[in-house]
């Protein structure tokens, strides 16, 4: 299944769902942060994903990590909430998803590093690089609230 992505956008399809979902910023120790290749758009992402049920949102990220990088990581803290009605994702199979999500930091307690079905190839990128790859720019927001290390987390 394919994803486009629209933010503020007013060709943007109207959205028929509202996702709660966690992201996690990983990093390696030499601060280099973790990405996948999103099969779905060709873009690179932090990895994250959904909320079940049965999941909290520090669980969420713990859990989406692990399926779609192979490593188990324990969450560290909150990079920040992010809401913003004007980011919208649009599925090819008619889902059209207002998504709500929490972005956490995590650190690595084990795993081995592994692509998944949701992405077509993994790796710890330094912060200077990150300009070079192709990424949403709600991706890069996050990511830029990380490194800024701000002393409150983000709230939008």
């Amino acid at each position: 299944m394919s994803r486009t992505e629209f933010y503020d956008d007013p060709a943007a399809p109207d959205p028929n769902s509202l996702v709660v979902a966690a992201s996690a910023v990983v990093t390696d120790a030499h601060g280099r942060l973790l990405l996948q290749l999103r099969r779905d758009n060709g873009l690179w992402a932090l990895p994250g994903g959904a909320m079940d049920m049965g999941d909290s949102l520090p669980g969420t990220a713990v859990r989406e990590v692990k399926e779609e990088t192979g490593l188990d990581v324990e969450v560290t803290g909150l990079v920040g909430t992010y809401t913003d009605p004007r980011h919208v994702i649009a599925y090819s199979d008619g889902e059209v998803r207002r998504q709500f999500n929490v972005c956490f930091t995590a650190r690595i307690v084990g795993g081995d590093l592994a692509v998944s079905e949701e992405s077509t190839e993994l790796r710890f990128v330094a912060p200077e690089e990150l300009d070079s790859l192709p990424m949403h720019h709600t991706q890069r927001l996050r990511i830029r609230h990380f490194l800024e290390r701000r002393r409150d987390p983000y709230l939008g």
